[in-house]
């Protein structure tokens, strides 16, 4: 199409949808040939009058079913990403919890396992915010997911992670708990309008922070937003313009508002971090513990997996997927299933 690509972002925007849709349509039209399919084989395993090639045929058939099943299963999960936000893209914010270097290395350790799982899924990550920690780790990182159905699947992430280790910090090889909390949010799409009045905003500009680069720590190019009625307060420096920096935050903040008003509709105002609004004992999602046994546990679904090394190297789709399909049944535990609001 002459001129598709003179505008860029909207570009971005259609090939997004072309994929969210393809994601839904291929396995359809792989099922439906998979039926005729099992149909036609099913007409010559009772035409066939050779034992031998009637048992062949029969075989061939069973074959054919448990891939048919497979599919049909691989799309009913797909109908549970319905909601009006899920084939968007997704911001997500990590907060180190209480406990120092500890929660930050750990909090460092789950940006690597979303990257890893992003990487998997052919999700694009791009980092716009990162505060280091004192010492090692990161105190808190802000990224954008871009990808079919990425905020579908994250949203599953959202709330407070708890690691149980031998921490690599401590001389005395004591066993410490670290808390790091996950906030995700989706990107809006251009249709949705969420007004911010130019005197309800705050805006800071500070020096990018980080290793490398010639722009780094020259200018003022980084963008801080705080938004005065609600708090809520973004961060982006990873342009080196301030322009670009301030449209990416302006779209992380209208995205952050609009979660917001949508918890308030809900009456969840603690949703961000489950049931407590706390990163501590009682508030965590989910478990990691590496001593002194080895075990990840979701406790909102009772899903476990004892290959803690895979579920750290980026395997979080089967919680993901737990989740959903509880969330889908009304029966997660410890809190009510969340709706989509009527549009």
């Amino acid at each position: 199409m002459p001129g598709f690509w003179d505008d860029q972002q909207a570009a971005r925007k259609v090939i997004e949808q072309t994929n969210a849709q393809r994601a839904f349509v291929k396995p359809y039209d792989t099922l439906a040939q998979q039926i005729e399919d099992i149909a036609l084989m099913g007409e010559m395993v009772v035409d066939e009058r050779d034992e031998t090639q009637r048992d062949a045929a029969l075989r061939e058939l069973e074959s054919m079913l448990i891939a048919a099943d497979s599919c049909a299963d691989r799309l009913r999960f797909q109908s549970l990403l319905s909601g009006r936000m899920d084939a968007c893209g997704a911001y997500l914010t990590l907060h180190a919890g209480a406990g120092g270097t500890e929660s930050c290395d750990w909090a460092d350790m789950l940006l690597r396992m979303y990257r890893r799982y992003c990487e998997d899924r052919g999700f694009t990550l791009e980092i716009l915010d990162l505060q280091p920690g004192d010492e090692a780790g990161i105190k808190s990182v802000t990224f954008n997911v871009q990808g079919a159905y990425a905020y579908g699947y994250l949203k599953a992430e959202r709330g407070v992670h708890r690691l149980v280790r031998i921490s690599p910090f401590d001389a005395n090889k004591r066993r410490h708990t670290s808390f790091c909390a996950l906030d995700v949010v989706a990107e809006l799409e251009d249709d949705i309008e969420v007004e911010i009045r130019d005197e309800d905003l705050r805006v800071d500009t500070y020096r990018s922070g980080g290793a490398g680069g010639q722009h780094i720590n020259k200018t003022d190019s980084a963008i801080r937003l705080t938004h005065q009625p609600t708090g809520i307060v973004v961060a982006v420096q990873s342009e080196r313009s301030q322009h670009k920096n301030r449209a990416k935050a302006m779209s992380m903040l209208k995205a952050k508002i609009y979660e917001y008003e949508q918890d308030k509709k809900r009456r969840d105002l603690e949703r961000f971090y489950g049931a407590k609004g706390e990163i501590a004992w009682g508030s965590q999602i989910r478990s990691y513990v590496l001593q002194p046994y080895t075990l990840a546990k979701d406790h909102r679904t009772g899903e476990e997996n004892s290959n803690i090394q895979a579920v750290l190297d980026g395997d979080i789709q089967a919680f993901i997927e737990a989740y959903l399909r509880a969330s889908a049944r009304g029966t997660l535990r410890g809190q009510s299933a969340r709706e989509e609001l009527p549009e």
